[in-house]
């Protein structure tokens, strides 16, 4: 095995053992990078993270990261950002979020005031008014705003890190897999999520 199979490996492993698979996005990212700059890479983004997804939870952290990559124009990070958000509303709330991961290639190319609305009728809807506001300041911090307070420098520590992996997704043409989060390893919830979204 070369230096790039045994880097993808590497990642691949951490990511399965979080995620229970190894996403599409790992492959392409140790090509565009290199063994070494792919390691050194995940070493110094992938633990700080976990760590804002602990500290602003994971439905915050996601809509960060849907909201990045939307605007950057990248269906695999988005798709895999908003089939963890499906999954968490299910089941923390016993009920579909209002946005189907199926529906993004659809809002691919929007202009960021529409993907700004969209999130926000989404957020709204789903009775997570709060949220909105987070949409707005990730829009800022991708504008280049400076963060205000540790939260929003952690927005945009996502922002250069989604960013460089929607850079390299939308490169290589990846594909949608999984959800981004240790949810996505619940296969009852997978279940019942295709069931409810087929009733």
């Amino acid at each position: 095995m070369g230096d790039g199979g045994m880097a993808v490996r590497l990642v691949g492993s951490a990511c399965t053992a979080l995620w229970g698979y190894t996403p599409g996005v790992i492959p392409a990212m140790v090509a565009s990078m290199g063994s070494g700059p792919a390691l050194r890479w995940f070493a110094a983004n992938f633990p700080r993270f976990l760590v804002t997804q602990r500290v602003l939870g994971p439905v915050r952290t996601h809509l960060a990261g849907l909201t990045i990559s939307l605007t950057n124009g990248c269906v695999y990070c988005a798709y895999g950002r908003a089939h963890a958000l499906e999954l968490i509303y299910l089941r923390d709330r016993g009920r579909l979020f209002p946005l189907d991961a199926r529906t993004l290639d659809g809002w691919i190319g929007l202009s960021r005031r529409e993907i700004r609305q969209r999130l926000r009728s989404v957020l709204e809807e789903a009775g997570l008014h709060a949220e909105v506001i987070w949409v707005d300041r990730t829009l800022a911090l991708l504008d280049g705003g400076a963060p205000i307070d540790s939260d929003e420098r952690r927005i945009a520590h996502l922002c250069r890190m989604v960013g460089t992996m929607n850079e390299i997704a939308v490169a290589a043409g990846t594909t949608p897999d999984g959800a981004h989060d240790p949810v996505n390893k619940d296969a009852e919830l997978k279940a019942r999520l295709a069931d409810a979204q087929t009733a």
